[in-house]
Order: C-alpha cells, then sequence, then structure tokens
C-alpha cells in the first residue's frame, strides 16, 4: 500500500510539473484537479502549496482544500480556511458546508456543528440533499440521533445515503428498534438498500437471543446480493459468532474467499476465541499468512491471547518471536496482549511479563491493569499495592479495572481499613456504583467478615448485570447464610438479570456449604434447560462438594464418571476432600494416583494423603507419603495469617521469627500462655470447691 501511494504522489507530481511546463496550471479546472488529488493522496502540504500559489480561485478551489482538510481531521486549520473564503467574498455552497460538517463530524464538535446549521437556514441550503445528508450525519456521529430525525423529517428529498445515515446513527446509539424501523419504512418507500445499510445494523445484533433476526437480514442480505461486500461479510461474521451460531460465521468465511481482507481474518479469528476455540484461532493465524496477508495489530493481540493457555506457551513464544521480528514490539497494544499472555503462564510468568513491562517506552492504562491484575492473580497482593501507589505518585489514570485489582488485594489481605480507604477513593472519583467496582466491594467486606456493609455496597450498586448479584451470592454461601444466598438467586431471575456460569458456582456454593442437597441438585438439572447455561467442570466440583458435604460419596463418584469430559486436577482435588470427610481411604487412594500424576508438584494431595493414613494409622503408607515428598522435592507451603494494626500489615506462619519485633511478640505469648494457665488453674480450683461444698450439704 506504501508504495502504491508512493508511485501515485510521483505520477502526480510529474503531471503538476507538466502543467507549469505547459502553462496550463493556470487553468482552474486542472489546478482543483490538482488539489483534490493530492488530498486523495494524503498529500496535504503539496496541495496547500499549490492552492496558496494560485493567482485566481473560484468556490471548487475553496471547497477542494476545506474538503482535504476537513477529512483528514484537521478541524481547525479546516476552520481557519473557511473564515478566509469567506472574506474573499465567494459564498458558501452544498459541497463547502458538507464538507465543513464531516470534518466537525470527525471531530464530534457538537456546538461547531450547531452554527454550521445556523449557517444552513440562513442560507436556504438545509433543504439541499448533499448538505442536508451531511448535517445529518454530523447529528448522528454527535450522538444527537434525535436533532438527526428531526433534519431527516424536514428533507423535502432523500436519497440512500440520508438513509443509509440515519440507520448507521440509531444503530451506534444501540437503538435496535428505530434502526430495524428506518430500515422497513426504507424499504416502504423502495429506496434499494447497499451495503451501508445493513452493516451497521449488523452491528447490533450481539446477542444469542438474536440469532433468529440474524439469519432473517442475512438472508436479505444474500437476496440483495451483498454477501461479497467486504464490510457486510466481515460484520455477518462477527453477528453470527456473537449469536452463538459459530457454525454459521464460518460459513459466510468460507464463502467469502475471493473478497476477504485482513479484517475478515481478524473477524473470524475473534469469533473462535469469543467461542473458546484457541486452536482454531490459531490455525487462523497461521492461514492468513499462507494466504499472503499481512497481521496487523488486532492480529496479533487476537493470535496471542489464542496462545494464553499454559499448553500453547510454545506458540505463545513463537508469536513473541514474530513480532520482535516485525518490529512491532513498540505497539502497545500488541505488549498488552504478551503481558496477559505471560501473567496466565504458571511457571515464570510473571517474571516475563514484567520484563516486557520495564522494556516499554509508553505504556497506557491496560499495561498497569495489566501488571495490577498479575500480582493480585499470582497472590504478590503487596506488590501489587505498591504498584497501585506508584501508579497514583505517577498521577496514571485509575479506573474500574483499577479498583477492582486493589480491592481484591485487599480482600486477599483481609486489610479492612486499607479497603475502606480505597472505598473513599472510589466516592471520590465516582466510580464507587460501577458494577464491577462494587461488585469487588461486595466480595472485600464478606471477606472481612462485616456482611452489613457487603449488603451496603450491594443495596448502592446498579443490579442490571450478573456481576454484582454474584458476589453477594458468594458473600451470603461464605457467611452460611445458604437460604439468603437462594432467596437473591430468585430474586434476580424475578427481575430478569440474565445469570452467567459463575452465578451457578456461587449459588452451588451456597447449597453446598449449608447442606441444601436437593436444592443443589434441582439448580444443577436447570442450567442448561431453563436457562441455557452448559455445565462446566467447576459446576461438576460444586456438585461433588454438594454430594461429598452430605456424606453421600457414591453420587460424587458417579457424576465425575459420567461427566462429558475428562476430570482435570480441580475436580479431583475436589473429590479428594469429599473422601476425606466421609473418610473412604481406598476411594482417597485411587484419587491421589491421578492427582500426582497431573499435579506431582503440588503438595495439597500429598498432605491430604498423608493425614487420612495417620487417622487410619496406616503408618507404612504415610511414611511412604513423607519418603515420596522428600524424593521429590515436595514441600508443604506454610499457611499465612495477617493482622492490621495501626493501618500497617503484619503477616506471620507457624513459629516464625522474621518480624523484627518476634522477640517482643514471644515474650508476650509467653505471658499470655502463663496467665491462661493460671486462670485455668484457678477456674478449677474454683470448681473443686463448688463441688465440695455441695457434698457437705
Amino acid at each position: 500500500m506504501k508504495k502504491l501511494h508512493f508511485f501515485t504522489r510521483l505520477d502526480l507530481k510529474a503531471t503538476h510539473c507538466q502543467a507549469i511546463k505547459l502553462g496550463s496550471i493556470a487553468d482552474l479546472f486542472i489546478a482543483n484537479n490538482l488539489i483534490s488529488s493530492y488530498a486523495k493522496c494524503t498529500d496535504i502540504t503539496s496541495a496547500h502549496q499549490l492552492f496558496d500559489g494560485m493567482p485566481h480561485r473560484d468556490t471548487v478551489s475553496w471547497n477542494a482544500i476545506i474538503s482535504a482538510y476537513a477529512n483528514s481531521g484537521h478541524l481547525g486549520t479546516t476552520w481557519k480556511i473557511v473564515s478566509a473564503m469567506r472574506w474573499s467574498a465567494l459564498a458558501f455552497d452544498s459541497h463547502t458546508l458538507g464538507s465543513i460538517l464531516k470534518g466537525v463530524a470527525l471531530a464530534g464538535q457538537l456546538k461547531l456543528g450547531q452554527q454550521m446549521h445556523s449557517v444552513m437556514l440562513k442560507t436556504g441550503l438545509v433543504e439541499n440533499m448533499f448538505s442536508g445528508s451531511a448535517l445529518l450525519d454530523m447529528y448522528a456521529k454527535c450522538g444527537r440521533v434525535d436533532d438527526a430525525y428531526i433534519v431527516f423529517k424536514n428533507m423535502p428529498e432523500r436519497n440512500y445515503v440520508s438513509w443509509n445515515t440515519l440507520v448507521a446513527g440509531y444503530s451506534r446509539v444501540g437503538d435496535r428498534d428505530m434502526a430495524f424501523w428506518v430500515l422497513h419504512c426504507m424499504e416502504l418507500e423502495g429506496v434499494e438498500i447497499d451495503d451501508g445499510t445493513v452493516s451497521p445494523l449488523l452491528t447490533l445484533l450481539d446477542d444469542a437471543e438474536f440469532c433468529w433476526l440474524t439469519m432473517q437480514l442475512y438472508c436479505k442480505i444474500l437476496k440483495h446480493g451483498l454477501e461479497s461486500f467486504n464490510t457486510v461479510c466481515n460484520a455477518s461474521i462477527t453477528a453470527f459468532s456473537e449469536c452463538c451460531s459459530l457454525q454459521d460465521a464460518e460459513r459466510v468465511f468460507d464463502g467469502a474467499l475471493a473478497c476477504r481482507d485482513v479484517v475478515t481474518w481478524n473477524s473470524m479469528l475473534a469469533a473462535y476465541l469469543m467461542h473458546e476455540k484457541e486452536d482454531f484461532a490459531f490455525k487462523v493465524f497461521v492461514d492468513m499468512q499462507n494466504f499472503g496477508f499481512e497481521p496487523d495489530a488486532y492480529t496479533y493481540t487476537g493470535s496471542v491471547s489464542a496462545c494464553s493457555a499454559q499448553e500453547r506457551k510454545s506458540n505463545g513464544k513463537c508469536v513473541h518471536g514474530l513480532v520482535i521480528k516485525n518490529g512491532l514490539e513498540d505497539s502497545v497494544p500488541i505488549s498488552n496482549a504478551l503481558i496477559a499472555m505471560y501473567i496466565r503462564f504458571n511457571d515464570k510468568g510473571m517474571e516475563d511479563a514484567l520484563r516486557i513491562f520495564f522494556s516499554m517506552n509508553v505504556k497506557d492504562g491496560c499495561t498497569w491493569n495489566s501488571i495490577l491484575a498479575g500480582y493480585v492473580q499470582g497472590g504478590l497482593t503487596e506488590d501489587a499495592l505498591r504498584l497501585f501507589l506508584q501508579m497514583r505518585y505517577l498521577v496514571i489514570e485509575i479506573d474500574h479495572y483499577t479498583f477492582s485489582a486493589v480491592i481484591r488485594s485487599c480482600s486477599d489481605l483481609a486489610t479492612l481499613q486499607l479497603g475502606q480507604q480505597v472505598h473513599v477513593l472510589a466516592l471520590k472519583v465516582g466510580l464507587d456504583t460501577n458494577n464491577y467496582v462494587g461488585s469487588s466491594f461486595i466480595f472485600m467486606y464478606s471477606k472481612c467478615g462485616i456482611i452489613e456493609d457487603a449488603k451496603k455496597s450491594f443495596e448502592a450498586t446498579s443490579k442490571d448485570y450478573a456481576i454484582v448479584w454474584n458476589s453477594i451470592i458468594f458473600g451470603y454461601a461464605q457467611h452460611g447464610q445458604g437460604n439468603l444466598a437462594l432467596d437473591l438467586f430468585y430474586l434476580m431471575n424475578e427481575r430478569k438479570v440474565k445469570p452467567d456460569h459463575i452465578t451457578f458456582v456461587a449459588v452451588l456454593t451456597a447449597c453446598s456449604h449449608n447442606g441444601l442437597v436437593e436444592e443443589g441438585c434441582n439448580i444443577i438439572e436447570s442450567m442448561e434447560s431453563d436457562f441455557g447455561i452448559p455445565r462446566r467442570k467447576e459446576h461438576y466440583a460444586c456438585a461433588i462438594d454438594l454430594y461429598g458435604r452430605a456424606g453421600r460419596l457414591e453420587k460424587a463418584k458417579a457424576l465425575v464418571e459420567t461427566m462429558p469430559f475428562q476430570a482435570d486436577a480441580m475436580v479431583l482435588k475436589t473429590l479428594l476432600g469429599a473422601c476425606r470427610f466421609c473418610g473412604d481411604i481406598e476411594l482417597a487412594s485411587e484419587v491421589a494416583k491421578d492427582l500426582l500424576e497431573l499435579e506431582p508438584e503440588d503438595h495439597c494431595t500429598y498432605v491430604i494423603l498423608s493425614e487420612m493414613y495417620g487417622r487410619f494409622k496406616m503408618w507404612n503408607e504415610k511414611a511412604s507419603i513423607t519418603r515420596m515428598m522428600r524424593e521429590r522435592g515436595v514441600k508443604k507451603v506454610p499457611g499465612w495469617s495477617w493482622i492490621e494494626v495501626k493501618n500497617k500489615v503484619h503477616a506471620f506462619n507457624a513459629e516464625d521469627h522474621s518480624h523484627p519485633q518476634c522477640v517482643e511478640i514471644y515474650t508476650q505469648l509467653q505471658q499470655l500462655n502463663q496467665g491462661i494457665k493460671l486462670f485455668n488453674s484457678f477456674v478449677n480450683q474454683m470448681l473443686i470447691q463448688q463441688c465440695l461444698q455441695y457434698d457437705g450439704r
């Protein structure tokens, strides 16, 4: 593309030189055409130099240079040229105003557009089809679609551009009903629809409930022969994938062999990622290069996302190498995607993510948030809080993602005072009612044991999305109030809030922790039939935990055996926990054997099995587990406790001597132990005396 522009400019320069040589540059027609051609080649400087050198200019000359600057987004310069045109005593025509309004629309300068509307009313150009359509487009792109509709209604004559602009305006603000109503009216008027009509409509069809409507619209596209347009093809792939019809998205992609561009490949890659088909997404990345298409920033970010699982680590590193080879490591979106990918890798992924972070010359909010989330996910909560303080010091803009990660850190450390300070900051910047931030506060307060404040945060937050309901349901589940959690789930359904797969994890957790076996079974059965949500491994894990806590180990075992996919470590750990609860050492041994093959370095399996062998006095087996841990270099990770004193967090574990005040702490502990012993001795003596007095009576 660059080479094509280079040769076009070269040819244009040659034509310009020839016009000067022949003296035809003085001809207004030739000069105006050269200005327009320079503008199309994005050579605004040459266009302006030619304009300045013209001894005579007409309205077309002014329109050409105004259009050049307006289309390139230089609204300030456009306005200066408009002012100069007015001083030249030449009147504006419909093309002048159309070009100005296009620049205004690109810049989103509504007040300036309204001034131009006044000029159009004054000059009578508001009824012109060209300038009227530009005015309509300006209001639509500035988000004033109702004003756009008034302009549309008052236009004495409309063409397909006017109709398409109104359809695009309603689509841009997400008004699905009005957009399709305009399409209906357009067809009744006998106006032929084109790619500019259907492409915006397809962007509105972004949920499974619109699957049938997407089918109908695509049939209309086929009827009018519009399926070969790039914009229509790309929007159709996205619409079908978002409507949970991946097969139809594939059919559109496969049928677009002759009209594919980079956006088409990116749309199909995104569709596979949306449906968690990472292997197919990576294949699209490879195939597009085999077909001669050069990946862009969107392609690389998508392909990096496709490699974010541990088993695709080698592919991810290959893509990273390709990014470096093509000199794209300075691209902020690509670097952000690479950071997110490395964070998801288990072994030393955070180190690689930090290496990219520190090598970036330019960072945006997403970069900082990714590292912040990485610290939180990796359990490095203190590092997360330090990074947040650094963001505040560097005046990095913080958003709801930042707050969510920081509040999660406060939750993990159970630092209530710090969490309350973050809550005040969220109130100050006006993000406290955001769904993500509000749900994080609900989680934090419930984790800190203050369910009343969690409820207050829930009441203060918008309840339109499942994420807020999920947090409060989890909160009540953790506090042993399973019936209240279930009541909230039923209330959520009454209010027509669509649950997601996490909602069911929360509800099943509530049932499991409170022994509500029958209710949990009913909810599991209704997931797919009533809510259209397929059961995932985490739902099976919750159900296994539910049966295990209720002492129904056989049912838990049967559930694992009938799962439609292979049990992973999470499911097996849950079953092992159920075995420990029910005291089934034989099944526990079988499950532990599979777990040790999957995760030989995880200490939890060894500890649980060793504890069970000890409980059943199977000392040889217990000794073999201890020996196996020693041979494999597996050590039990000690649990840590935190205490907050005067707004400072102190961490410690069993028999810990790392604290700077450990001498004073252990002295105080010894005094407390002695005090407890003295108190116990005193209580025992008092009881003996009471018994003796009672016997004496």
